[in-house]
């Protein structure tokens, strides 16, 4: 198919952004036509993203280069509003934005729709603008909406997940460095992490009035990429109709799979996966979810909705295999 959605992509030099290169250099619909990073202007991809060697003669421009189809953007937490604010977009593009400026609806959303696909695929088909869900509310969400979809949350959802090192983002930090990482891991905003705004929101889309506290604690791993939640809360029925309420939730969603096995990080680094699998203990349900949080949890799911507003077929260029060892 020729190539015919021109994309620029604005914060190009991170982790979401190399990633976001990698998977739309091989999609058959799509042409980058700049990637921008002021403080790589000038240098080749490959400077920064060296996996890219021999893949792109692309360079980082300073600014927006030329008109695209759509934009976007893998900037940091806080920026991406200022970006739009001060940057001139010619011709009108569809802005997708990786960062959780607009993921909480309301007056400052300026216009942007929740980009969770399995949540509203249909609005996201129309919407000019997405608000990309974050890592950590991706894994949740999806081990949470069958049970609202079907008004059976009740009570507290307990959450314990941990996620890989770039799960922080690339600038260097205490957290960040390869001598505190490794052989390490850490317990960090417990019961305050930012995704519980918007993991809350579409509990509540789903089911009017729930309301219900998550309690949840994320840790740092000693590994690079992944996700894993373990998600429990109440739940009055057998783990035969807890398996069936999920089937059929996800039934036509392509990327969320219910495993008859607990699924491990592995099978789902590098895809746009999310492996889910159910257990029942006494009156809880527990959810395992596992995605990869760079893809999935990130420039994947973008590249589907990217997919989805230009009517492209869904899983188009997220064929991916996982590196499985």
């Amino acid at each position: 198919m020729t190539a015919s959605i021109r994309v620029g992509i604005a914060g190009g030099a991170g982790y979401t952004g190399g990633e976001l290169i990698r998977i739309l250099l091989h999609h058959p619909s799509v042409r980058i036509a700049w990637v921008q990073s002021a403080s790589h202007a000038g240098e080749p991809l490959s400077a920064v993203h060296a996996d890219l060697i021999g893949d792109s003669d692309l360079r980082f421009s300073p600014a927006p280069a030329s008109p695209v189809d759509a934009v976007i953007l893998c900037m940091g937490h806080g920026q991406s509003r200022r970006y739009l604010d001060n940057t001139t977009l010619d011709g009108d593009p569809l802005i997708i934005d990786l960062g959780q400026d607009f993921r909480l609806a309301g007056p400052d959303s300026a216009g942007f729709i929740y980009g969770l696909p399995e949540l509203q695929r249909e609005r996201i088909r129309t919407a000019r603008r997405i608000a990309n869900p974050g890592c950590f509310a991706t894994a949740i969400q999806l081990a949470l909406l069958p049970l609202a979809a079907a008004g059976r949350l009740s009570g507290a959802v307990h959450v314990s997940a941990i996620t890989g090192s770039t799960g922080a983002g690339q600038a260097p930090g205490p957290t960040t460095h390869f001598s505190w990482r490794s052989h390490n891991v850490s317990l960090y905003k417990a019961f305050t992490h930012q995704h519980l705004g918007e993991i809350g929101q579409s509990l509540d889309m789903l089911q009017n009035g729930y309301g219900g506290p998550i309690r949840f604690l994320p840790y740092r791993g000693n590994f690079t990429r992944g996700i894993l939640a373990s998600v429990y809360t109440d739940f009055d029925g057998d783990l035969a109709a807890a398996e069936a309420l999920y089937d059929a939730h996800y039934e036509g969603h392509p990327f969320v799979h219910r495993t008859a096995t607990m699924p491990d990080v592995k099978q789902v680094v590098n895809t746009n996966k999310c492996l889910l699998h159910l257990v029942r203990h006494d009156d809880q349900l527990l959810i395992v979810s596992v995605i990869d949080n760079l893809v999935k949890g990130a420039s994947g799911q973008a590249v589907q909705n990217l997919n989805l507003m230009t009517g492209r077929p869904e899983t188009e260029g997220l064929l991916l295999k996982p590196v499985a060892f």
